[in-house]
């Protein structure tokens, strides 16, 4: 009896290791999933590559998003 109870222990290593495996790779996913949010989020907040300062201006202004007199004052302040 009591040599099986050493050999049921040899199983539960295994089980142990495997328990611990998973658990580093689902942690590892909801780490890179926090990243891959963050990232995601903040992408649509910076300008495209290339563009002046002018040019966000006009395209905020032609957005309605600023008057015509916050155009002009960015425009005279930017150029």
């Amino acid at each position: 009896m009591m040599g099986n109870m050493w050999n049921m222990g040899n199983v539960g290593w295994g089980w142990m290791l495997t328990g611990w495996i998973w658990m580093v790779v689902f942690w590892g996913a909801i780490i890179w999933l926090v990243v891959w949010g963050v990232n995601r989020l903040s992408q649509g907040q910076r300008p495209p590559a290339g563009q002046s300062p002018l040019d966000i201006a006009k395209a905020r202004y032609a957005r309605g998003e600023i008057t015509r007199e916050q155009y002009e004052q960015l425009k005279k302040d930017l150029g």
